[in-house]
């Protein structure tokens, strides 16, 4: 389990990764060739258009930081955890939940997300 909280916390450090170039980086050690995300507000394919909402969403919420919301509940290849995004040490202004489905060598091949509580429009 160590493993896969390890593998959420780097998760988390790709949306709060303000360097362009070690974003990159880190999204291409952490995630597939081909993988995937969907969440209710996107749903994009590939390294580089992950990279690319993750820098979207932070141009979205300048200041704001995502932290994890609780423990990881994992089996099989799969992984469950709740983030929250909010300013640093304030509430967390949008709340939600991912689930990773991993690779057979460990990486995240696809992440299916969901919004728990997002500001009102």
């Amino acid at each position: 389990m160590s493993d896969v909280q390890h593998l959420v916390e780097r998760y988390l450090a790709i949306w709060n990764e303000r360097d362009a170039a070690a974003r990159r980086a880190a999204v291409d050690d952490l995630f597939t060739e081909d993988a995937t995300y969907t969440d209710p507000l996107a749903a994009v394919e590939g390294r580089e258009a992950i990279d690319a909402l993750v820098g979207a969403v932070q141009q979205q919420f300048p200041g704001f930081a995502f932290r994890p919301g609780g423990e990881v509940d994992a089996h099989h290849d799969l992984a469950r955890f709740t983030w929250e995004l909010g300013p640093e040490g304030g509430e967390a202004t949008v709340v939600g939940f991912d689930v990773a489905v991993l690779s057979g060598d460990g990486r995240i091949a696809k992440v299916h997300g969901f919004l728990d509580k997002v500001p009102a429009a």
